[in-house]
């Protein structure tokens, strides 16, 4: 097998990573492909910051075609994230006939069906396993060791920030706006956290996975996106005291020819393996219909954990290149002509459980109104706590339901909003019982 050279378009914090696995991994990389595998070019804005690895000037770049047009290159690492100028490269590189791999999950939710169909017209390979879960091999078991499966539901904690936080207010009691502070100025969460404390960087993974398990391409804007900006050390604590732990999930299930796409604050209960998945740590658990549950942990984020999964897809491509068969593995797991368009369940039609917290005035008959209303609209409670204590002039009611619509549940709680006993927006988290 003859020496293949890698061309990488991004030295960030993941670049830096992916230098240093070739660097210190060089002979053992080459020990498993059978030939060495050589980073030949580095292509970014900025070649003079110090990034704490060696490397020869030679190799670094400002200039994008000294990657993505050289007939030097075979593969091509695309580690620039967001939308664009990424997206461009990227099938730039795919025209040129450069095999690519890449973290970037918002490139794949969004643009994911247009880069695959260029990669199929050219007979390259696009691989992408550190776009979801970091250092976890889940896409890959989906792809290849669970294909014989028909999967039944996925489940993630695919957000390394939002878990950091909520373990931090789960075991110190301290709100969500001091505990980002906190995680901002330790470099756990960005400078501007939107991405992932509002859930579009869950949701961006949660639509891959989708498409990996159920062969159906995900418009991206119909997945239902909660972040844990609203999540309360109150609602932690009351989820505690019921046996639950409030987590950012991303849930998808196949019901009657429908997906369920969600991502949003959920409790589940404290004896459930999901539940121990704390700090920066991912998982994601999927239910094959021949495998049953499986779940993979481990570091979801961050720069060696992620580059050890781009360099491992980049070993993927050279034995594949080896064998003369790029393309062995279908990029979305199911061959092109097979996938299909199946429509997301909207979320009026999802049936859960829910915890439900109202801020009432301390006064007889509040409790007879809300449980009426709920009544009404046909939800019905199963646990309830009132403490005596007052918060911010008002007392916490707080419920859980037997299973009930979401419909209802939106009806019932927009009917208790507008009465005048009650004195702040009801707070709603799903809770997940019976992971299937």
């Amino acid at each position: 097998m003859r020496p293949m050279n890698v061309g990488l378009l991004g030295f960030g914090t993941v670049g830096t990573g992916v230098v240093k696995v070739f660097q210190q991994n060089a002979e053992l990389i080459a020990d498993r492909l059978g030939a060495p595998l050589n980073l030949t070019k580095i292509v970014d804005l900025d070649i003079t910051a110090d990034r704490g690895v060696a490397v020869a000037p030679q190799i670094l770049s400002t200039k994008v075609d000294d990657v993505i047009a050289s007939p030097d290159v075979d593969i091509v690492i695309e580690l620039i994230g967001g939308y664009e100028p990424a997206r461009t490269f990227v099938l730039r590189a795919i025209e040129n006939g450069k095999h690519v791999v890449t973290a970037n999950k918002a490139l794949l939710a969004l643009h994911g069906e247009e880069i695959f169909a260029a990669a199929a017209r050219k007979g390259v390979d696009v691989l992408f396993e550190a776009s979801v879960a970091g250092g976890i091999p889940v896409i890959s078991a989906i792809k290849e060791n669970l294909c014989a499966n028909r999967f039944l539901s996925v489940f993630g904690i695919l957000n390394g920030t939002c878990n950091y936080i909520l373990t931090r207010m789960t075991e110190e009691g301290a709100e969500f706006s001091d505990v980002l502070r906190d995680a901002q100025a330790q470099g756990y969460a960005e400078a501007d956290p939107t991405f992932d404390i509002e859930g579009t960087d869950t949701a961006h993974k949660l639509a891959i996975l989708i498409a990996l398990c159920f062969g159906t391409r995900v418009p991206f804007k119909e997945i239902v996106t909660e972040g844990i900006t609203g999540v309360s050390a109150l609602d932690i604590q009351f989820a505690r005291q019921f046996g639950y732990k409030i987590k950012l999930l991303a849930i998808s299930k196949f019901d009657n020819g429908k997906i369920e796409a969600r991502v949003h604050p959920t409790m589940i209960p404290l004896n459930y393996p999901l539940a121990d998945v704390n700090g920066v740590f991912n998982a994601v658990r999927v239910v094959g219909d021949f495998s049953g549950p499986v779940m993979f942990y481990g570091r979801g984020a961050g720069m060696a954990a992620t580059a050890s999964a781009v360099v491992g897809d980049v070993m993927a491509i050279a034995r594949n290149l080896r064998g003369r068969n790029p393309l062995r593995t279908p990029a979305m797991a199911y061959s092109a002509d097979k996938i299909g368009d199946l429509p997301i369940k909207p979320m009026a039609e999802v049936v859960s459980q829910y915890y439900l917290r109202f801020a009432a005035t301390d006064q007889p008959g509040v409790l007879a109104q809300v449980a009426g209303i709920l009544g009404r609209h046909n939800i019905s409670i199963t646990s309830m706590i009132q403490p005596e204590r007052q918060v911010e002039g008002a007392v916490p009611i707080v419920m859980l339901t037997h299973e009930a619509l979401e419909a209802d549940i939106r009806a019932a709680l927009d009917e208790i909003d507008r009465l005048d006993v009650i004195k702040e927006r009801s707070c709603l988290i799903r809770i997940e019982n019976a992971l299937t």
